[in-house]
């Protein structure tokens, strides 16, 4: 026998007995729901597999403290003429970003320390206490203790310079020198960042979303958004394959370097009123046509809060110096080691070579910092 509704009077309506039809809508909302978790889950545990499969360790690993740190350690050499190089990473990178083009440009020259940042790429964020820069600082220093160097030249890209900035704050004499490339060191108006850094930053929201949608999300936008971290200066050939930028889409790395970048404010805002202590020698190395960190405030804040501090401003770079520009990298290297090196002149010949680069200037903003009040 067919089911038949009984009758509702209209003003009764909320709270007549829903039909077979609306009861398995409101079923079916939350189960396709978990479904979908479901999927996307399968999905991210699966390509991470993949991902890192297809991207080993390079290195050696060492545990400090109980995190267990991923780094290349390259002695020097006999006829090292150069002090050593600790590189310090950015955001969403890991050690082979700054390895693939400055090593070659130091190889037997000096003794080199590259290494993944706690959390980032086959490093790992330890018992809680990697959590901030300031603590990553202090990893640095117990692993250069470990290898027996007891100071270097530090070169810290984007977020690495605020780690960078921090070491030297933090270890004065284990600073030979300092290099910043397209730092990100000081507070900006508003203090935002892109809303994925917010939500996954969050303890439970937060792991969810590393574990179900930022995987494939960032599969999809991997090339556009690489497009934009090196506009309007060409992605070299590969770029992404060679230097495992994957890595960052598995959920653990994913929400620290979540938890690093949401947290690099409050880092700032707290170290950069210090910054005028720093003694160690200083090179600040900046395109005007950064689309990823504000240079007006980043770069020349370094030049003018650091004692001495030498800036290298040049015309259409964007934030990745370290590629598009290893020979003006390598002469501030060798500028902070004492040698006699024209970095503006050699500023004006990367300027000629990159003089019409153009790419991903139609998508990708090159914007100013807001003016407060505005």
């Amino acid at each position: 026998m067919p089911y038949i509704l009984p009758y509702c009077p209209t003003a009764l309506l909320p709270y007549c007995p829903a039909s077979p039809s609306r009861m398995n809508i409101l079923t079916a909302i939350p189960v396709l729901l978990v479904a979908l978790v479901l999927v996307f889950a399968g999905f991210t545990r699966a390509a991470s597999r993949l991902i890192e499969r297809r991207n080993p360790p390079v290195g050696s690993f060492i545990d400090i403290n109980g995190a267990r740190i991923h780094y290349v350690h390259v002695p020097a050499s006999t006829s090292a003429g150069l002090p050593p190089l600790v590189f310090i990473h950015g955001a969403s990178a890991n050690l082979k970003d700054q390895m693939l083009p400055l090593r070659p440009m130091f190889a037997g020259r000096a003794e080199m320390l590259f290494f993944d940042r706690p959390g980032h790429g086959w490093s790992g964020r330890g018992p809680g206490n990697n959590e901030s820069l300031t603590a990553q600082s202090a990893t640095i220093a117990a692993l250069m203790d470990r290898l027996g160097i007891k100071d270097a030249i530090i070169i810290g890209h984007s977020l690495g310079g605020a780690v960078a900035a921090t070491f030297a704050l933090e270890h004065p004499e284990r600073t030979r020198g300092l290099l910043f490339l397209s730092a990100a060191t000081h507070p900006w108006p508003g203090a935002a960042t892109s809303w994925y850094y917010s939500v996954s930053a969050k303890r439970m929201i937060g792991q969810m979303f590393a574990e179900t949608v930022a995987n494939p999300a960032g599969l999809m936008r991997i090339d556009a958004a690489t497009t934009c971290v090196f506009s309007p200066n060409k992605v070299p050939d590969g770029y992404i394959d060679k230097a495992s930028i994957r890595l960052v889409l598995r959920p653990m790395a994913f929400r620290a370097n979540a938890v690093d970048v949401e947290g690099l404010y409050p880092h700032v805002v707290a170290n950069a009123p210090r910054y005028p202590e720093i003694e160690a020698p200083t090179v600040v190395i900046s395109g005007d046509h950064d689309t990823v960190v504000y240079e007006e405030i980043h770069s020349i804040g370094l030049a003018r809060d650091i004692p001495g501090a030498e800036l290298v401003w040049v015309k259409n770079l964007g934030h990745k110096p370290d590629w598009v520009a290893p020979d003006l990298v390598a002469a501030a290297v060798e500028r902070l080691a004492g040698q006699p090196r024209d970095l503006q002149a050699i500023a004006r010949a990367v300027e000629a070579r990159i003089a019409d680069d153009a790419y991903g200037t139609e998508m990708c903003a090159n914007e100013k910092a807001p003016v407060l009040g505005q």
